[in-house]
């Protein structure tokens, strides 16, 4: 075809995804869409530079027509998703689709994005898993033997595929020589791939939408879902889309980006660590009123936090859209006195969601699902969710918003430890290919990276001083590094720790930690370091 090339490698079955059906629907998107998407993100480098400069987040005064126009709804909740008290992440690999889809939960976030690493082999096979898992053939094996296959005795959850974010290219594709964007990749071959098929299915194609900044970014994917449902001969409002609300600046514009998409809307969700690394992000140098405590002390009670969630729950049901909580990251253990805590801190953070007017909301492992589900049954009974309860108690200001140094807790050693560990093994594991990683019974993904980097960062060139009177200073952050990674490697082994992607995850969190200049992404990096 010409004006589109694939760089990468084709493996065994990868030209049942990359058709040409989805290479003429990627070349269409990107050269009616990719300038725009490239203009958007040099406003987000705007918009961060100003708020540098002193300027401040607020609601927006050019869209205040739509915030005070009490007459437009999103589409009513497409088929599979009118009952979505239990959702469950995880990435497309083949295990993990099945034990998705099985684990009685309502939505499987079939997670392209930040669970997932963009190896070129995990962007194809991923949409070959999801295709076998639609037309039910899909079956796994492990190395010990055991056999994994879909279960026939209930329902299997509904699929929801989160495709990568607008700042993410995808290298291996190129229009005009010029890269592409891994979000609309991930979304072209999906909808082609699988898309009618889902649709025969009784349900559609339906997407979990990542770290937008503004509603211009929301109109820009409903541009593309109206661009791919036309091209492909689907009927226009088909596609449906969830969009996380992760980032300080989209927690500003949430009735915006529902109106932009509303033909398309299936809700909101509080993608909570992500939004604590905007948070970051965004006032990085702004100084100890925005310098956050320990990560692990900011809970979802604090005051800046409990004003998102909030606003989020309060903005939905105002529009008759789905409000989807946050993440539940703990793993069941060995360890009956680990799992007996863990169960109750998921329990309780389930059942402040649901009493707060949350439809719905996500846990990360399968042993997990019955606890969320227990919880939102009890508010919500039979009824599929509480849409009619509009929260028109909430008045939740900018300056709500924007209280974090309202935030009780302190900075610590233990604290700074855990970020250089956690980061470190993180990106080890990203870097092999592996995006959702057991550490310290938490399932954890991109976004926990993103806020150990970021802290470590904003720490160090904010000046903060540690509980014990230490300041953090470039020379205490290296010695840290060090010790840690020796603690890693007398845990692992010499042998393992040599073998693997160590030495290019200490680089790497080392140069974004220690930079002069903030970096947005680690994954930008990163994704350069890979094949």
């Amino acid at each position: 075809m010409a004006g589109i090339e694939v760089t990468g490698p084709m493996h065994e079955r990868f030209d049942q995804v990359l058709t040409p059906a989805a290479l003429a629907l990627i070349e269409r998107l990107h050269r009616e869409l990719n300038p725009r998407r490239l203009e958007l993100l040099r406003r987000r480098a705007e918009r961060t530079a100003s708020i540098a400069a002193g300027a401040e987040l607020d609601f927006l005064a050019e869209t205040k027509d739509v915030r005070e126009d009490d007459t437009w709804r999103v589409a009513p909740p497409a088929p599979g998703l009118e009952d979505r008290r239990v959702e469950i992440t995880g990435p497309t690999d083949r295990k993990m689709t099945i034990n998705a889809l099985n684990s009685g939960a309502k939505v499987w976030l079939a997670d392209q994005e930040d669970a997932n690493t963009p190896l070129w082999e995990n962007v194809v096979q991923g949409q070959l898993n999801l295709l076998d898992a639609i037309e039910g053939t899909i079956e796994f094996t492990n190395p010990d033997g055991k056999h994994y296959a879909l279960r026939t005795d209930q329902p299997l959850a509904t699929i929801v595929v989160r495709p990568r974010g607008w700042h993410l290219p995808e290298k291996h594709i190129t229009v005009d020589g010029e890269p592409t964007s891994g979000g609309l990749v991930d979304f072209a071959l999906y909808l082609a791939t699988s898309g009618q098929k889902q649709i025969d299915r009784g349900q559609g194609p339906y997407f979990y939408l990542p770290k937008m900044e503004s509603h211009l970014e929301a109109r820009l994917w409903n541009d593309a879902f109206v661009i791919g449902q036309e091209a492909l001969g689907i009927p226009r409002g088909t596609v449906r889309a969830t969009v996380l609300i992760e980032t300080y600046p989209a927690a500003f514009e949430m009735e915006e980006i529902l109106y932009e998409l509303r033909e398309h809307s299936a809700g909101l969700n509080a993608g909570r660590w992500d939004y604590m690394f905007s948070v970051i992000k965004t006032h990085r140098t702004r100084g100890s009123d925005f310098v956050l405590p320990d990560r692990n002390s900011v809970t979802m009670t604090v005051p800046f936090m409990r004003a998102y969630t909030e606003l989020l729950v309060r903005t939905c049901h105002k529009r008759g859209a789905h409000a989807i909580g946050g993440m539940a990251a703990f793993i069941p253990s060995r360890d009956p006195e680990a799992n007996e805590a863990a169960f109750a801190k998921v329990r309780a953070d389930k059942e402040r969601e649901a009493g707060d007017g949350f439809d719905g909301s996500w846990v990360a492992h399968p042993g997990m699902v019955e606890v969320c589900r227990e919880a939102f049954t009890a508010v919500l009974g039979d009824r599929p969710h509480q849409i009619e309860r509009t929260r028109d108690d909430v008045q939740v200001t900018a300056a709500d918003l924007l209280d974090v140094a309202s935030t009780p807790g302190e900075v610590t050693e233990a604290g700074l430890r855990g970020n250089i560990s956690v980061g470190i093994q993180y990106l080890a594991a990203w870097l092999g290919g592996t995006g959702a990683v057991g550490i310290n019974n938490l399932m954890e993904d991109a976004a926990t990276a993103e806020i150990s980097r970021s802290q470590v960062w904003q720490w160090l060139h904010n000046g903060v001083e540690l509980a014990d009177g230490q300041r953090v200073t470039r020379e205490l952050v290296e010695r840290l590094i060090d010790e840690e990674c020796a603690a890693i490697e007398q845990r692992i082994g010499a042998d393992a720790f040599g073998g693997g992607h160590w030495a290019e995850a200490r680089a790497t969190f080392t140069d974004l930690s220690l930079a002069a200049d903030y970096v947005d992404f680690l994954t930008l990096p990163a994704y350069e370091r890979m094949p």
